[in-house]
């Protein structure tokens, strides 16, 4: 499986590792905030030094409740970060997190940012899927329903599973019509789920594979370790690395966490796994 970025290929038989790079004041985890220059530029170095091969910045945090930001705003905060991304780490492969048409194209087309990561898959801006069949990059489409401020009153389902794979059928189909083809698929962890429902989606995560599309995971630090494990954000590593490796068991294509290293390792050892058992 393969992804084509600015001409060239990622080859997903190994699975890769996306960075977050937060430069909003009000992320959930405390210490992926990142303001300053100086701090932008120093997250931005540590991301590439410990082995990701994707940086993932955001300029509107998409936490439960979160403060709405507004369009300008996130464009103002997403311009400065990504001048020090770029001038840090002018080679990285870089997505950027936003469910607005505009700043995606915006973003795409100033800056040369490689891949669109919308936690809505296209519900908040109905422009977005044709801005991205005109900009032809790399879409990931995360399962969401209502938006951050409302997400966590809409955990309702039928049937779980089967609801969540017809959300996904039915947006990788619009994309595929418009032109769509580089496409990856995020279940949406900690995103109009509860804690139950979060394991129950990872517990069952190779359905995904049914679109034979690249599969992201992103439970790093999130609520459905802190409520299992009784623990904070700050202390959540162990239990994030846990999830990691099975998700990796799982078939999980990408890791986008906070703590790098700790993920290539997983990636490695994961690797290690599979190669004796070839």
């Amino acid at each position: 499986m393969t992804s084509n970025i600015k001409g060239g290929l990622i080859d997903f038989s190994s699975p890769k590792v996306m960075g977050i790079l937060n430069i909003t004041p009000d992320s959930f985890y405390e210490g992926s905030r990142k303001q300053t220059e100086k701090e932008i530029a120093e997250r931005v170095v540590q991301i590439m030094k410990e082995g990701a091969e994707i940086i993932d910045i955001g300029g509107y945090s998409s936490r439960p409740s979160a403060a709405f930001v507004d369009e300008t705003e996130e464009m103002n905060r997403l311009k400065s970060g990504l001048k020090i991304l770029f001038r840090e780490a002018p080679e990285a492969i870089v997505s950027v997190d936003t469910f607005r048409s505009e700043i995606a194209r915006r973003c795409v087309e100033d800056f040369g940012v490689a891949i669109i990561n919308d936690i809505s898959a296209g519900t908040l801006d109905g422009l977005m899927f044709e801005t991205i069949a005109r900009l032809q990059v790399p879409y990931i489409a995360m399962h969401l329903k209502g938006n951050p401020q409302t997400m966590m009153h809409d955990t309702n389902y039928t049937n779980l599973m089967q609801e969540i794979l017809l959300y996904f059928a039915e947006k990788v189909t619009q994309l595929h019509q418009l032109g769509v083809n580089d496409i990856w698929i995020d279940p949406g962890f900690g995103f109009s789920k509860t804690t139950a429902q979060n394991y129950k989606i990872l517990d069952n995560l190779e359905e995904f594979h049914i679109f034979e599309l690249p599969l992201l995971v992103g439970f790093s630090r999130k609520t459905m370790i802190r409520e299992t494990l009784a623990t904070s954000p700050t202390e959540s590593l162990n239990g994030t690395t846990a999830l990691n490796m099975f998700a990796l068991t799982k078939g999980a294509h990408v890791l986008r966490v906070h703590d790098v290293k700790e993920a290539v390792e997983t990636v490695r050892l994961y690797n290690r796994i599979k190669n004796e058992n070839l």
